[in-house]
């Protein structure tokens, strides 16, 4: 049974830092690229950042690019997103997805997912 359970979300000012992981378990981790997504309440949800199997490619959306940092280590089949300069307009649900394919994986070409973690940045 594959899992992928997130942590490390929470309440951080606007401006501050926040730091997700996602621990993944009953697949092999390194052949699966990762992604991270967010949703608000009423709205899609909505890319992030993406990072191939092996970690050497990773990609962005436009509204994080710059600000947000995501890494994985297949030792410890773990994803994380590093989250600096965070605004208010980041808030929302963020989920961990696994999918063969890098190129896809960023318009929904997702295997797995997880069960979500809260950011909220207050102003």
């Amino acid at each position: 049974q594959v899992r992928l359970v997130e942590s490390g979300g929470g309440l951080v000012q606007a401006g501050g830092s926040l730091r997700l992981s996602c621990v993944a378990s009953g697949l092999t981790f390194r052949s699966y690229a990762m992604a991270w997504f967010r949703q608000t309440p009423g709205k899609e949800r909505e890319f992030v950042s993406r990072i191939s199997g092996s970690g050497g490619i990773s990609g962005y959306s436009d509204s994080v690019k710059g600000r947000f940092t995501i890494s994985r280590d297949n030792a410890k089949n773990t994803v994380s997103l590093q989250m600096d300069v965070l605004k208010p307009g980041d808030r929302a649900d963020y989920y961990c997805a696994a999918g063969r394919s890098d190129h896809q994986i960023a318009a929904g070409g997702t295997d797995y997912w997880g069960q979500g973690t809260q950011v909220t940045v207050s102003s």
